[in-house]
């Protein structure tokens, strides 16, 4: 991690701020790299995240079996391992609708007059969980008032121009030149 200010003392009170907000938010170990650049007299802040790799995701196949019934036009899924069922149940009730979707016991589901081809079907991907804690860090991190945001995300890059006047095309740049650093180290 590194913090770069014109202000010494600043920078080593951002730092401590930054790490304890990483901390908060458990994603210390997830970052690879972090970097961020304040200027307050401008007023500037930019940060850029370089995220490591999390696990695979988790596709339907990995926690259940299932079986489609063309007598009674339905998809019988059977559940041997529990932990991602929330997320399967979301999953499903985004792809076939609320309303046909049935849950006699916890470890059955049925689909009526199934559409989706449940095969490959990713039920949780950690890399987009760490993402949205990383997003939650970033928020926190970012000065208050600093609402003017240019947003840049790319592979396991994600980079905030921000301000709270009108963005300038330096700062841009200068946001371009730190992800170009972190995408050589």
């Amino acid at each position: 991690m590194k913090v770069e200010c014109y202000d010494e003392n600043g920078a080593a009170v951002y730092e401590m701020i930054v790490r304890h907000i990483l901390q908060e938010v458990q994603v210390t170990r997830s970052i690879g790299d972090l970097r961020v650049y304040v200027d307050p007299r401008e007023p500037l802040f930019i940060i850029v995240v370089k995220l490591e790799k999390a696990s695979q995701p988790v596709v339907i196949e990995d926690f259940t079996e299932y079986e489609f019934n063309k007598a009674g036009n339905e998809m019988f899924i059977k559940i041997k391992d529990e932990t991602y069922l929330p997320d399967l149940l979301e999953k499903l009730w985004e792809i076939e609708g609320r309303n046909k979707i049935h849950q006699p016991n916890r470890y059955e589901v049925i689909i009526d007059d199934p559409t989706a081809d449940l095969q490959g079907l990713v039920v949780r991907d950690p890399q987009d969980d760490l993402k949205k804690k990383v997003y939650d860090a970033i928020f926190r991190i970012i000065p208050e008032g600093f609402r003017v945001i240019d947003h840049k995300s790319e592979d396991n890059i994600i980079a905030l121009t921000c301000t709270d006047e009108m963005m300038k095309d330096e700062w841009l740049k200068k946001t371009d030149e730190i992800i170009a650093e972190v995408k050589n180290e």
